[in-house]
């Protein structure tokens, strides 16, 4: 089980296999200038927790792990993908929540007869 602290306020327990794939997402995010928002399950009696994830927001992660987690490309793609959408990136207890499904047509779509 692996930490991320945000801001010195607060910190978040999350598992060091998911945890590595979000250092990946914060890395590639930030590198390009691009915040995004962040929700985790919290334990205190509170839903989930909003982070909101920028370059100027201290972040610290620690890994308590004993191997390295192996790298699941398709879930890093699948979490940036997410992060860039418009409800940002969730993360469950159990990993990422899965994408919602769609509930209004696309701009410009007929539907087929």
């Amino acid at each position: 089980m692996g930490r991320l602290i945000y801001r010195d306020r607060a910190s978040f327990d999350i598992d060091d296999r998911i945890l590595a794939h979000l250092r990946l997402v914060v890395m590639n995010k930030l590198r390009r200038n691009e915040g995004f928002m962040l929700q985790l399950p919290v334990n205190e009696g509170v839903r989930q927790a909003s982070l909101w994830i920028h370059a100027s927001n201290a972040l610290v992660m620690q890994f308590y792990g004993g191997r390295e987690p192996v790298i699941d490309r398709e879930l890093v793609d699948q979490m940036m993908h997410d992060a860039s959408g418009a409800d940002g990136l969730t993360l469950t207890a159990a990993g990422i929540a899965p994408a919602p499904a769609p509930t209004r047509q696309p701009v410009g779509h007929r539907p087929t007869r």
